[in-house]
């Protein structure tokens, strides 16, 4: 699932293509729409939690991109509809799935299932684990990863590392 170029998935009419600086109010869009509820239990404005999207959206990429420099940060795509965001980073010892989002609009409908598959298979290739980081409240993503045959390695405070080792 290399992002130099745009990648395709057949039928599916899931593409994913490089983000760019163009893409920056959308990515923006789609981090935010990861935040909403939780946001929603502050007694902040609009105007204060759409500042503190900012600042974190800002934070997340300034980290990514310094520890995982030569990542591929990409926009999902539906039919030529931009509907997600998917970063990755390839190691010589693992496949990092740094982030995948999708608008709200757009979950449950099968992609990030087949996004997280294409990332299977190309860890079996490469005989690599698939590594994601879950949030430990997110229980619909920590149920989707179980799903998907990852299981926990390791316990942060607000974290899990959770793994997908390929068959032998």
């Amino acid at each position: 699932m290399n992002q130099d170029s745009t990648t395709s998935a057949g039928s599916t009419g899931i593409t994913l293509r490089s983000a760019t600086p163009h893409d920056k109010d959308f990515l923006l869009s789609v981090y935010a729409s990861t935040r909403a509820e939780e946001l929603a239990l502050t007694p902040w404005s609009d105007a204060e939690r759409l500042a503190f999207v900012e600042m974190q959206f800002a934070a997340q990429h300034t980290d990514y991109e310094r520890r995982f420099p030569t990542s591929d940060h990409s926009v999902v795509q539906v039919d030529g509809v931009s509907v997600g965001r998917i970063w990755i980073a390839r190691g010589d010892d693992e496949i990092r799935l740094l982030d995948v989002a999708l608008l709200p609009e757009h979950r449950n409908e099968g992609i990030g299932t087949f996004l997280l598959r294409r990332m299977q298979d190309e860890a079996a290739v490469a005989g690599k684990p698939l590594r994601h980081s879950v949030y430990k409240m997110n229980s619909a993503a920590l149920r989707f990863y179980h799903r998907l045959g990852f299981r926990v390695v390791e316990d942060f405070e607000t974290y899990v590392l959770m793994e997908w080792i390929p068959p032998d």
